[in-house]
């Protein structure tokens, strides 16, 4: 790439196979560069590879949740609206089988080092082996939930029985059929976990904090002549002008001028639907007003409570003042999560009134003295989100005692969500101050993917070695990330979205909250202008 130094061994090393590090790879390729994933599972998938646990599935319909590459999607057939995480697999051998990755991929490789070498305007990437590879340019596509928070629970590792988080759920599965199983949590994995294996198990005990508001999934089979592939070209299109890179949009009217008979009858409809629609398909004060997401909320409630036969269920599931704000929150699907609790066999425990105090051999030990016996413990504890995973490699800039953990230790700062200031040639996608939580994943990877290809071939092209963050433009981008979400009500919210679900994490608005339209504006263009707010050497 222009350089009178020793060439890297690679023009990028790139760490995640998931939907974002694949498609950069056969970006790269594409461009004639030499490229290599790096990742420590044993397969392709990302996220998909690890989140094998009962019930997993995505919560994005297809064929949204793919690849827009006719070459791939043109003789592929999906068999549900909402895959399970064994379709899912079998759809990424299928990418292999077109697109031939594994060939530039090393599995069972966990990075846990890379530095910046100023000398040869390299990065240096060392994975948990100790072998040492080096590229001009390092992309991180960690994807937000590749690190899982384990709370600090006592006693956790004396559990006689089988304890594990969601995310890393033993690939040879863990028989549950008649065993007595506590969740902990009953966010996305907990929901799919607790109506997966509630008709299996002798008792389950869900431990709740504080409840999800789960919106309808309508999952439904899929048959061939139910997928339209004339309509996929426009579709794909589409996804990528609107706020979440969806098929649908915001209802541009306020939900608190409307009359209450519209309302009511565009609440219907949109819960009809089902999916994502009342949530990211909402009036669009909904986020932001809290008399909107008030009426948001009751109408909710009001759909969930006739599901449930006990009183003192609903008051927990279903509370007649919401604990938190609608939406602001991870959504979360269902197909039949409020059934559950009508079970003999499955108790709810409020876990904010009656805490976990610790966990015994036996099971768990509430603060009030109470033992819950368990065979199993899962743990559906959620994520260090957006920023986890990425800070989970030692990351050292331009400067040997620039650790970007360091740097991001009192905030996360970056421009365009895909870059930081003292960290030359470093790139990541779908991570913080990005549209990455509020967005379909395939939609972000193939958007902020095409970008990166883009500035590396105009960085290759144009003989320039080192493209870094100006300070002054980073600080512009930190400030509108969170000016627009102040905008809205998420602060008020202690969740991932937030940072707040991780104790002496900064609270910070850790995604780009103005949607992928207004995302794209601000991006698009800065290559060919020349990289300003940017220094390129």
């Amino acid at each position: 790439m222009g350089s009178t130094t020793p060439s890297p061994e690679y023009d990028v090393l790139i760490v995640g196979a998931g939907f974002g590090g694949l498609y950069t790879l056969h970006k790269l390729r594409s461009q004639g560069f030499s490229a290599r994933i790096l990742d420590d599972g044993a397969d392709l998938g990302g996220v998909w590879y690890w989140n094998c646990y009962p019930g997993a599935r995505v919560d994005t319909k297809v064929p949204l949740y793919e690849f827009s590459d006719q070459k791939i999607w043109s003789d592929w057939t999906w068999t549900e609206k909402y895959p399970g995480v064994q379709e899912i697999k079998r759809y990424f051998a299928h990418v292999e089988d077109k697109l031939h990755l594994k060939k530039d991929i090393s599995f069972n490789t966990r990075v846990e080092k890379a530095r910046w070498d100023e000398a040869g305007s390299m990065w240096r990437v060392a994975d948990k082996s100790g072998t040492e590879r080096t590229s001009r340019f390092f992309v991180l596509c960690t994807g937000f939930a590749a690190k899982p928070f384990i709370p600090s629970l006592p006693g956790l590792e004396t559990f006689a029985g089988t304890a594990c988080h969601t995310s890393r759920w033993p690939q040879q599965g863990i028989d549950l059929k008649g065993k007595k199983v506590g969740v902990v949590g009953n966010g996305s994995s907990g929901l799919q976990v607790i109506q997966e294996v509630a008709p299996d198990v002798s008792h389950l005990t869900v431990f709740q904090r504080s409840p999800t508001y789960a919106l309808p999934m309508r999952q439904k089979p899929l048959a061939e002549e139910d997928q339209d592939k004339s309509t996929y070209p426009a579709l794909y299109e589409k996804r990528r002008t609107t706020f979440a890179g969806i098929d649908q949009e915001f209802r541009r009217s306020d939900c608190s001028s409307a009359a209450p008979e519209e309302r009511r009858a565009f609440f219907e409809a949109a819960w009809a639907e089902g999916g994502l629609s009342f949530w990211l398909a909402n009036y669009q004060d909904v986020i932001r007003d809290r008399a909107s997401n008030r009426l948001a909320y009751d109408f909710w409630r009001s759909k969930v409570l006739p599901r449930i036969s006990d009183p003192a269920a609903r008051d927990l599931l279903a509370p007649r003042d919401p604990p938190y704000h609608f939406g602001t929150k991870r959504a979360t699907l269902e197909q039949r999560y409020y059934e559950v609790y009508n079970q003999p066999n499955v108790a709810l425990v409020d876990a904010r009134s009656d805490p976990v105090a610790r966990v015994a051999p036996s099971g768990v030990l509430l603060s009030s003295g109470r033992l819950v016996e368990l065979d199993v413990l899962v743990l559906a504890t959620g994520f260090d989100s957006v920023s986890g995973g990425i800070l989970a490699v030692d990351v050292r800039g331009a400067r040997p005692s620039l650790s970007l953990r360091r740097k991001w230790s009192r905030g996360t700062r970056t421009n365009l969500g895909m870059t930081t200031a003292g960290f030359p040639n470093l790139m990541f996608l779908y991570g913080p101050q990005a549209p990455t939580s509020f967005c379909n994943g395939p939609t972000c990877a193939e958007l902020q993917g095409d970008w990166i290809v883009s500035a590396i071939a105009s960085m290759r092209d144009n003989r320039k070695l080192t493209l870094d963050p100006t300070l002054e433009a980073e600080q512009e981008w930190c400030d509108l990330v969170n000016n627009i979400g102040d905008m809205t009500l998420l602060p008020e919210t202690k969740s991932e979205y937030m940072g707040t679900n991780i104790p002496g994490k900064p609270k910070e608005m850790l995604n780009f909250l103005g949607g992928l339209v207004d995302y794209t504006k601000r991006i698009t263009g800065v290559v060919e202008s020349g990289f300003p707010g940017f220094t390129v050497q």
